[in-house]
């Protein structure tokens, strides 16, 4: 799963969070059948476990989002998480996540804080939150640290995609510029319009 989600088909780990998680499934379909495989489905949702339970017999598997703690870990590992991504460094999340043999996404900011992710074994790291260097900071941060895999997250817009990639980003973490109202019953096929604007300006 490691070696998958650094060979993405498209270099994007779409985001999904919203009041309830009841229309993750069809959004997670429309996601997929256009070309992104790497899907979070946030903790924060309500329902957000049952949805990755519920999600179980997709061809392409699905990751956690907001995990702090190494009980949102296993709870999210046994509900069928294929990853696990956090908003902080979480050192028990990253050894619970290296005990159950599931890549873990730390998110950190500082050149510090991401060296000590991927020193404590993560398979990747979410800059986070992006906007705030955008991908001049990216850019600085590959200088000192060119061998660990970065994922801006955060304020990351659909223009400014390629911008991040020609910075040194492996993946982008990309929520609602990508998925707009998809999650809380808006038209799935402005999705598949979103969906296919950000595949054009990537390649």
């Amino acid at each position: 799963m490691a070696d998958d989600l650094l060979r993405l088909d498209t270099p994007v780990i779409a985001i999904l969070r919203a009041p309830t998680a009841a229309r993750f499934a069809e959004v997670t379909a429309v996601l997929h059948e256009s070309g992104i495989t790497a899907v979070e489905f946030t903790l924060t949702t309500d329902g957000a476990l049952d949805a990755l339970r519920d999600c179980a017999g997709f061809e392409r598997p699905i990751g956690a989002g907001t995990v702090r703690t190494a009980e949102d870990a296993r709870r999210a590992v046994d509900a069928g998480a294929a990853y696990l991504i956090t908003p902080i460094v979480s050192d028990e999340v990253i050894q619970e996540g290296n005990r159950l043999s599931v890549p873990v996404i730390s998110g950190a900011f500082t050149p510090t804080e991401i060296h000590h992710a991927w020193a404590a074994g993560s398979t990747m790291i979410k800059v986070f939150p992006a906007s705030v260097g955008g991908p001049g900071y990216l850019r600085a941060i590959r200088a000192p640290l060119p061998e660990i895999p970065l994922v801006p997250t955060g304020g990351v817009a659909l223009t400014d995609a390629r911008a991040y990639l020609d910075a040194g980003a492996t993946a982008l973490g990309i929520g609602s510029p990508l998925i707009g109202d998809a999650c809380t019953g808006g038209d799935l096929n402005a999705l598949r319009d979103r969906i296919g604007a950000l595949r054009a300006e990537l390649s």
